[in-house]
């Protein structure tokens, strides 16, 4: 349910209607909008009984029930865009946002020669982990807090806010002394212990689509991290499993457009993990672009022959300026910037 306030109504209406909804054993959200404040109802198992008590307090203009399973992400709940901010970065805005980096953290000097590669051609985030989920338990798993203290050097020596991946709940503490921003990778978007952590750390979350996820699943698994309190979450469209196996995944362009009607979440596009190969990461991004994306995170690397996880799919820097350049070019042509 949402409660729909006066355009003027005052800070001390809105906290009386907030207090009113924790008194009935629900948790309020007040989401300020450009036009009016509304605030959101969670916590109950089906209709509020008790919400014509609501209608009767001072600067209330409506009620409405909001239909769909997830509440906090969706457009009935917040008509304004979310704005999430990640250091000097803002996903979300009128400019789109590029994050760049290694795949995973090999070394200090492999991490610190990409990170300022992506930082002199226009990245506004660097992406590194430090731990690794890998299909095969024998392959790189990552350097763990090594790999973060050198994630925390190289911010240090570019500017550029650190997003890297959590894996779980017993690590989480650890990388919150270090990222910027916590990414939830595609094999953990459905872990709710996971989701629930993140909506209680005070950080902002990039959560990726799952293999086989429905847009109405990522969008629910969000909804777990933000009925925690946490609404800084950017969700990004990875690519999914289909029949078609010409292609490491299938880049599902037309959820961009769906979940941006569906939700008031940013939404950014991984071309590198989609396609799986270098080659077809810069004609994803464009596409991703031009479809309404307001970001992209791509794999970066200055020696892609000899890295230790996904190098197949890694830009050289040369092909990273080259991205950079294009889609600049189709964001002006959609009226945003890069």
């Amino acid at each position: 349910m949402l409660i729909v306030m006066d355009a003027h109504a005052s800070p001390a209406q809105i906290a009386d209607v907030c207090r009113a909804i924790e008194q009935l054993g629900y948790v309020p959200h007040a989401m300020p909008g450009p036009t009016r404040t509304a605030i959101g109802i969670t916590g109950n198992k089906g209709p509020i009984e008790e919400s014509q008590t609501l209608t009767r307090f001072p600067g209330v203009r409506e009620i409405i029930r909001v239909t769909s399973p997830y509440k906090l992400v969706s457009r009935e709940f917040r008509e304004a865009d979310t704005l999430v901010q990640v250091g000097a970065a803002v996903f979300g805005g009128p400019t789109v946002a590029v994050i760049g980096g290694p795949c995973t953290v090999e070394s200090r000097e492999q991490t610190l020669t990409v990170a300022a590669h992506v930082r002199e051609l226009g990245a506004v985030a660097l992406r590194g982990g430090a731990y690794k989920p890998r299909t095969s338990p024998y392959a790189f798993n990552g350097l763990g807090e090594q790999g973060l203290r050198i994630l925390a050097e190289a911010r240090a020596a570019t500017g550029l806010p650190i997003v890297t991946e959590v894996m779980d709940v017993e690590t989480l503490p650890l990388v919150l002394e270090y990222a910027d921003m916590l990414q939830i990778g595609a094999r953990n978007m459905q872990n709710y212990p996971l989701l629930r952590a993140a909506g209680r750390a005070n950080r902002p979350v990039l959560l990726k689509r799952g293999f086989a996820a429905t847009v109405k699943d990522l969008l629910l698994a969000a909804e777990y991290i933000l009925s925690e309190g946490n609404q800084q979450v950017v969700l990004c469209e990875r690519g999914i499993r289909t029949f078609d196996d010409s292609a490491r995944f299938t880049l599902d362009i037309g959820a961009i457009p769906i979940i941006k009607q569906l939700s008031h979440l940013p939404v950014i596009v991984d071309p590198s993990h989609a396609s799986g190969r270098a080659d077809r990461v810069i004609p994803l991004a464009r596409a991703a672009i031009a479809a309404g994306a307001d970001g992209l995170i791509v794999e970066v690397h200055h020696d892609p022959l000899h890295a230790q996880c996904d190098g197949e799919q890694a830009l050289l820097p040369s092909a990273f300026a080259q991205m950079m350049d294009e889609c600049g070019k189709i964001a002006a042509a959609v009226g945003r910037t890069l």
